[in-house]
């Protein structure tokens, strides 16, 4: 009986891990699939990587990639910045406001991407601006800022306040505590929040569909595009990529906090 305890709950975290990572084993593997266009096993290839950026298609694709990394950069640290001061200004309101406000910055998390797109859409006609990149940087901005405060709100919950009093009572001005004492402390949320806004600004194709042009389109767009007209081998390539870049960072980010904490037991 104590066997079958053990072995039932590895088998349901098996089968979860199998249902959450089959698709994408099946599209790293048909990347390198030499039958284009088809679920029909052909032959290992690398020719769908060294095709991707060439041509007309992967010239439209480079340009998409740019955009959209661009755009993620912007977004990401501009609302990692907000959700800092956010967070810390918090820090020193009395709790039933810290509810509050919490609770309003919440709601953008739940609330459906759709919606957040037409109300920016929405509100960008009625001030008379004119959609392209710096209408949808600025919605990004907006979406990724509660996710940076999900982020570091419990770093700054678990920053001992009297740190800072103690730097400020050995003499440090306002800005060397901010700068030496407490973002140091709240660094692995800072890098959280960078990671997940990045990722989600990535990510995103509603609010980027409702606020840019027809003239420039982000990376989910034209996957999306492309994906119109069949299974694309450089859409499973360029997937592929994605998914490698974003493994090694949270290995990456991992190693870190690893290193960390072994530097505060020593």
């Amino acid at each position: 009986m104590r066997f079958l305890k053990k072995l039932f709950p590895n088998i349901y975290i098996g089968l979860i891990l199998v249902f959450l990572y089959l698709p994408i084993t099946i599209l790293i593997v048909y990347s390198f699939n030499s039958v284009p266009k088809s679920f029909l096993w052909g032959g290992f290839t690398f020719r769908n990587y060294i095709t991707l950026f060439s041509g007309s298609d992967g010239k439209e694709i480079l340009e998409a990639l740019l955009t959209t990394l661009k755009i993620a950069a912007i977004a990401s640290v501009v609302s990692t910045i907000f959700g800092v001061i956010t967070c810390l200004g918090l820090a020193y309101l009395r709790k039933r406001t810290q509810t509050l406000i919490m609770s309003l910055t919440y709601i953008p998390n739940i609330m459906p991407e759709l919606v957040t797109g037409i109300s920016f859409m929405l509100l960008f006609g009625f001030l008379g601006v004119q959609k392209g990149q710096f209408t949808l940087i600025c919605a990004h901005i907006a979406f990724c800022v509660p996710f940076a405060i999900l982020s570091i709100s419990p770093k700054i919950k678990q920053l001992d306040k009297n740190l800072s009093e103690a730097a400020m009572d050995l003499g440090a001005t306002q800005w060397q505590t901010l700068r030496l004492v407490i973002i140091p402390e709240i660094m692995p949320g800072i890098l959280s929040a960078l990671m997940l806004t990045f990722t989600m600004s990535v990510d995103d194709y509603l609010i980027s569909n409702f606020n840019i042009d027809s003239s420039t389109q982000t990376l989910p767009m034209k996957i999306y595009s492309m994906a119109k007209f069949g299974v694309n081998p450089k859409m499973n390539a360029l997937t592929t990529i994605l998914f490698a870049a974003v493994f090694a960072l949270l290995i990456l980010s991992n190693l870190t906090e690893v290193k960390d904490k072994n530097k505060k037991n020593t």
